[in-house]
C-alpha cells in the first residue's frame, strides 16, 4: 500500500505508507488512534430519568469553543451516556488524571444499564451545583454542562453510522484550590492522562512549554 508522493517544492519524492481506510490498513493494528494522539479523555457523568448515575470515559473528546465554553464527546454505539443526555440534557466532564487512572479504567466496564460505575470503581460522588449529574469528588476539575445537540454521524457516502456526537455548553466550573497557583490552574500538577492509540496505551503529561502566537505588523 505504499505510494510515492512529491513534496511540491522541487525536492525529490519521499515514500510514505499510504492506505485508504475503506480498504483496510494492512498493518497489525489500525494506526488511526495512535496518529490522532494524545487525545483528552472525556470522563462523563450523567444520570437517567430516575436519577441513577452513569460514569464512562470517552477518548473522542475535545473543546470546541471558548466563549461560551463548549465541549463535546462522541460515542461509537448508542451507549448509556447518550441515552441519558438525550433524556436529561445534562452531563459533567471530570478531568481524568494519573492518580485516578485505574478508577477511570474501571468505569469503562460493561455494566448493566442503571448500575452505578462511580460506586463500582470505588469513587466518591460530589454534588454538582447547576446540573443533576454528580462530579467525581477526587478530580482536580470538573465542568457542568448543558447539552446543545446530539448528532448522529454520517460517513462520506452519506451512510448513517452508529456513532453519536454530543456538544455541551459549560455552565459551571469546579476547581480544587490545591491546583490553583497564583490564580492559574496547574495542569502539570494535575497530571491529566490521554489516550495514545491501540488497545491500552495512555500517556500522562510530563512536560509543558510556552509559545506565543506571532504578531504581524502591517506596513503602512
Amino acid at each position: 500500500m505504499k505510494r510515492e508522493t512529491t513534496n511540491g517544492d522541487g525536492r525529490p519524492p519521499m515514500s510514505t505508507y499510504f492506505y485508504d481506510p475503506r480498504q483496510g490498513h494492512g498493518l497489525p493494528h489500525d494506526p488511526f488512534k495512535a496518529i490522532v494522539a494524545p487525545r483528552p479523555i472525556g470522563w462523563i457523568s450523567t444520570v437517567d430519568t430516575e436519577g441513577r448515575v452513569n460514569l464512562a470515559p470517552y477518548s473522542f473528546f475535545g473543546a470546541f469553543n471558548g466563549n461560551p465554553p463548549i465541549v463535546g464527546f462522541a460515542s461509537e454505539g448508542y451507549k448509556d451516556s447518550i441515552r441519558n443526555v438525550e433524556a436529561t440534557g445534562e452531563f459533567v466532564y471530570n478531568l481524568a488524571t494519573r492518580p485516578l487512572a485505574e478508577a477511570m479504567n474501571q468505569t469503562s466496564a460493561p455494566l448493566h444499564y442503571g448500575e452505578d460505575e462511580m460506586a463500582f470503581a470505588g469513587l466518591r460522588a460530589a454534588p454538582s451545583t447547576l446540573v443533576a449529574p454528580p462530579r467525581v469528588a477526587a478530580t482536580p476539575a470538573a465542568l457542568e454542562c448543558k447539552v446543545l445537540q446530539v448528532t448522529r454521524l454520517n460517513d462520506a457516502e452519506g451512510k448513517v453510522l452508529n456513532s453519536y456526537l454530543v456538544l455541551g455548553q459549560v455552565i459551571g466550573v469546579h476547581i480544587d484550590p490545591a491546583y490553583l497557583k497564583d490564580g492559574i490552574f496547574d495542569t502539570l500538577a494535575a497530571q491529566p492522562i490521554s489516550r495514545c492509540g491501540y488497545r491500552g496505551y495512555y500517556s500522562a503529561i510530563g512536560e509543558m512549554f510556552e509559545m506565543f502566537r506571532p504578531t504581524v505588523t502591517t506596513a503602512k
